[in-house]
């Protein structure tokens, strides 16, 4: 994609702190970190989101990630991390191509996960259902 910033720095144009390449993967890190050591995972073929991308470019950024986390832990000193994904602009995604953030966390850091709700009376069980459903159908 022309205008994608990370298509750009895929093909080096525009420049990044590039950890990890492969032929299916780049990880570079984030210009705007949570931490030092916050690294962005990308397949090199572009997908709007994690919803678009195929399984076997999903399965080379996991196996990708698994290996990149533990290079952070020890460069970092850090023995936890995030992994995230968001998912569409109303869950947080900025850049429209699939990333993965992999963000080491240390105790004080003032990174501040979701605040978790409870479901109302029998709320849980009608979701589960519902989401079972369209999962047997796929």
């Amino acid at each position: 994609m022309p205008d994608c910033i990370f298509c750009k720095i895929i093909s080096g144009e525009v420049p990044s702190a590039k950890v990890y390449e492969d032929d299916k993967v780049l990880a570079f890190l984030d210009i705007n970190p949570v931490n030092p050591g916050h690294t962005l995972v990308i397949p090199k073929t572009h997908f709007n989101n994690f919803s678009s991308t195929t399984d076997g470019d999903l399965e080379s950024l996991v196996v990708a990630s698994k290996k990149i986390a533990a290079a952070i832990l020890r460069a970092t000193g850090h023995d936890a991390f995030n992994l995230t994904v968001n998912n569409g602009v109303e869950a947080g995604q900025v850049v429209p191509h699939t990333h993965f953030h992999i963000i080491p966390r240390f105790n004080g850091d003032g990174h501040r996960l979701w605040a978790g709700k409870a479901y109302a009376a029998g709320e849980m069980e009608e979701m589960g259902g519902r989401i079972k459903k369209y999962v047997e159908e796929n």
